[in-house]
């Protein structure tokens, strides 16, 4: 595949992994790439959603340093802190089990025992933009992630309620999720520089369908892992309409899934799609550790 970029013309190794979302980025090394290859880069990433780079053999430092070619790294998370040394990154290590669930609680959980669909911190004002993730330990099989085209998932409901979907707001909050662990360091994380309190964790409120900042394709922007309701709806209402748009937006027909090999590069777009680990490898005998940067976002709209 060639991608051109004014001024000049790059040439890219990239290989779609389903109709919808997900491609594949070769032959690059991410250590040295020049603008007009991020700027390829960025192109393919817009279009497939999410896009990989096998055997890319990343360090920390080299991690971060390529993250900052596509945005503004932030902390790793706001209640869970990063690495030591590296505040804005942030690991998984799903052997530790214990830990794991006093950080994530429910989300934890379901990760062991089946698909648990969600989008990166949508709890917080400005959710990011996306996030770039480096795979350290693998098991030899499972463990793998799966990914969905929300853009494509709000394109293919109907225009009459498509058009509906566009009036409402829903309603996003971290606290059960993140409310124990955000406790445990002593009711202070950090987020976009700055102190990130219980007062933080309070819910936010993001238009139900919003529009790319860059594309200016709408998208579905709702998750089973944060969202808790929709504002302008009666509960019956909303609990139904977010259970057929879970449903629907999770359809394998929108949806591309991973193996990773330690040392593979993943980067997705945080504002279209939604992501899920499939829980179906034992943690306690087959390690699986990952390591996150993430991309400074935008208010939703």
């Amino acid at each position: 595949m060639t991608v051109t970029e004014a001024p000049s013309e790059v040439e890219l190794r990239v290989t779609p992994l389903s109709g919808r979302i997900g491609a594949v980025i070769e032959d690059l090394d991410l250590r040295n790439l020049t603008d007009d290859q991020i700027a390829a880069i960025r192109r393919v990433w817009l279009e497939r959603k999410v896009v990989f780079f096998p055997g890319a053999n990343l360090d920390p430092d080299s991690h971060l340093a390529f993250a900052a070619r596509f945005g503004e790294p932030t902390e790793g998370h706001p209640v869970i802190p990063g690495v030591d040394g590296y505040p804005n990154i942030h690991e998984i290590d799903y052997a530790e089990s214990a830990k794991l669930q006093a950080q994530y609680g429910n989300v934890a959980r379901r990760q062991y025992s089946g698909l648990s669909w969600h989008t990166d911190v949508t709890f917080v004002k400005r959710p990011p933009l996306g996030s770039i993730l480096r795979a350290v330990t693998i098991p030899p099989a499972g463990g793998d992630t799966a990914f969905s085209n929300q853009q494509a998932a709000f394109e293919a409901l109907s225009p009459s309620l498509r058009s509906y979907l566009e009036t409402l707001h829903a309603v996003h909050t971290g606290e059960i999720a993140f409310g124990r662990a955000l406790e445990a360091r002593g009711g202070e994380g950090q987020w976009e520089g700055k102190p990130y309190t219980d007062a933080d964790l309070k819910p936010v409120v993001h238009p139900l369908v919003r529009t790319h900042p860059e594309t200016g394709k709408k998208a579905l922007f709702v998750n089973p892992g944060f969202t808790s309701h929709i504002e302008e709806l009666h509960a019956a209402e909303s609990q139904a309409l977010l259970s057929f748009l879970y449903d629907h937006s999770t359809q394998p027909q929108f949806t591309v899934r991973y193996h990773w090999r330690a040392g593979d590069v993943g980067f997705w777009d945080n504002r279209a799609t939604q992501h899920s680990v499939v829980g179906d490898w034992n943690p306690f005998e087959e390690p699986r550790v990952i390591q996150r940067v993430t991309l400074r976002g935008d208010e939703p709209v």
